[in-house]
């Protein structure tokens, strides 16, 4: 099983501590080197520390061990709120959240926030550590993909959910490797139960028209017969337009595109714009810099606006 940091499931005290003087460097500046650490500078006598320091604790437990916390009553740590101010950190005012990354402070704000905001700080801060192997994990799982490899690629991109259950690449992929097993059931299933964050994302989009196009590959006709009624009629809208579906399910993308955009030319209104449906299709379930889809959505464009 792939390993990619730390647990999701690390309990909240390993996450959030109470800090003071004696403890600053270790739980602070050191513990930063590997981890950066936001610090919620608080008073007991402060009412917006009152409202932010919970939901502050949330988004850091949420961030599930990419960002940990440290909680510092000025009151009781005078002397260190005052050695920090001489060394430019604003602590006159507080609530003060300061985030720390390898020793060095990294970002801040004062004052009570909206809980989206803090949310999106907390996400800042995690970023600066990177996305622990990740990254490289989808990277490696796409080539299994690539290589035809499936069920390895599946397990991968699924581990990674399980590390980071919002990552849009590897739902997007977990889907595509599911499809390539021809189980357009359970990638249906993960569609229609993407969590909301991330239902609209491009890699998701990518993985529902991959989907479609899927489905209409096993409805597709004989390529030849299909080949023939065009040629014997080339006026035959249906049949151009069941030869670029039979194209698409033999691989052969780049002929089923010139023959949508074929069809757009003789009849672009033809079936509700069905041309032009399923050229979006196909360009939403390529990547956005295929040469595919570059040249196919130039071509498109200069008839649309001719």
């Amino acid at each position: 099983m792939l390993e990619f940091g730390q647990s999701p499931s690390a309990p909240a005290a390993d996450l959030i501590k109470d800090g003071n003087e004696a403890t600053f460097m270790a739980d602070v500046v050191e513990a930063s080197q590997e981890v950066p650490i936001i610090v919620d500078f608080w008073a007991t006598w402060c009412g917006p520390c009152k409202t932010l320091g919970p939901m502050l604790e949330q988004a850091v437990t949420e961030a599930k061990g990419k960002v940990k916390m440290v909680k510092i009553d000025v009151d009781q740590n005078q002397r260190l709120a005052q050695m920090l101010a001489q060394q430019g950190l604003p602590l006159q005012s507080i609530p003060t959240v300061v985030a720390f990354h390898q020793g060095q402070v990294a970002d801040m704000f004062q004052g009570a926030l909206p809980q989206s905001e803090l949310k999106a700080f907390v996400d800042r801060v995690a970023a600066l550590a990177g996305d622990d192997g990740l990254g490289e994990a989808i990277e490696a799982a796409e080539a299994m993909l690539a290589e035809g490899a499936a069920v390895d690629a599946a397990q991968t991109f699924a581990a990674i959910l399980g590390e980071e259950p919002n990552n849009a690449a590897a739902y997007g992929g977990l889907v595509r490797a599911h499809l390539a097993l021809d189980d357009t059931d359970q990638a249906a299933a993960l569609l229609d139960n993407a969590p909301a964050e991330i239902a609209g994302s491009p890699e998701v989009e990518a993985a529902r028209a991959q989907l479609e196009l899927a489905k209409q590959a096993a409805d597709a006709g004989p390529l030849a017969e299909l080949r023939a009624a065009v040629e014997a009629d080339p006026a035959n809208h249906q049949a151009r337009f069941d030869l670029a579906t039979a194209l698409h399910a033999a691989g052969e993308v780049e002929a089923a595109i010139d023959e949508l955009l074929e069809l757009f030319r003789r009849d672009r209104e033809w079936n509700d714009a069905a041309a032009k449906t399923q050229l979006f299709t196909i360009f939403d379930s390529l990547k956005p810099t295929d040469p595919l889809v570059l040249n196919g959505r130039r071509k498109l464009s200069s008839m649309i606006f001719a």
